[in-house]
Parts: structure tokens; C-alpha cells; sequence
């Protein structure tokens, strides 16, 4: 990943972390890395965590965010998932959300975002 592209990564990640927030939220992990797997954003309501794959993408891309999650990517979020869960040390509900976020690259700021709940299971992979 080239430093352009993290920067964009990053900069959609704390767009949909601040989304989330507004929305009742509790940020409770960022760039949540493990052996196998990574999560962008885990955030908590109620008692639900969600687990959140953000892919922002510049308009007019090829690829949109939605298309990049792949079966290997799904299944690379489910371990990170299944390991902080097993850390987190709490029973609780957890899902797998994704957030597309659509940026101006010229202007860097944000012209849309598709953000979809339960996108995924763990049960399909």
C-alpha cells in the first residue's frame, strides 16, 4: 500500500468512526490486528459490537468498495473478530458491517457513503 493510499484509508476510516459516533456509537478499537486477520473500526451499541470494514475508494475507481470484500477478506475479519471476542471477555452480540466511502481525491474530503449493516456472516464463508 502506497502512502497516498493509507492516507485515503485512513481518512475514510475516521470519516466512518465519526459517523458511528454521531449515530450512538462507542468506538472501542481501531486497526485491530491479529495473526490472520484485521479490522478497520469496532464499535459498540447496546449490546451489539460491530465489526466494520471501511474500503474507501476514489470516484471514478474501477472497483467499487463493495466489490474488494472478498471471501478471503470476510474470512480474515472473522478471525480478527473471533479473537477479540475471545479477549473482549464479555458475551456479547457481534456483526459484520461495511462502510463504503466514496472520497474527492483533488479536494480530499468525502462525497458519499454506503454503509451496510450485517453485510456478512460468518456462516457463508
Amino acid at each position: 500500500m502506497t502512502a497516498d493510499n493509507h492516507k485515503t484509508g485512513s481518512f475514510g476510516e475516521e470519516y466512518v468512526a465519526e459517523f458511528l459516533k454521531r449515530h450512538g456509537y462507542e468506538i472501542i478499537g481501531r486497526n485491530y490486528r491479529v495473526k490472520g486477520g484485521e479490522i478497520d473500526v469496532i464499535a459498540r451499541k447496546d449490546d451489539v459490537i460491530a465489526f466494520v470494514e471501511v474500503k474507501t475508494r476514489k470516484t471514478g475507481a474501477l472497483t467499487s468498495g463493495e466489490e474488494a470484500i472478498t471471501s478471503d477478506k470476510r474470512k480474515h475479519i472473522i478471525t480478527a473478530a473471533e479473537r477479540f471476542l475471545s479477549e473482549y471477555g464479555e458475551d456479547i452480540n457481534g456483526r459484520f458491517d461495511v462502510a463504503a466511502v466514496d472520497m474527492d481525491i483533488k479536494n480530499y474530503r468525502v462525497v458519499g457513503m454506503r454503509y451496510y449493516k450485517n453485510a456478512f456472516d460468518a456462516s457463508n464463508i
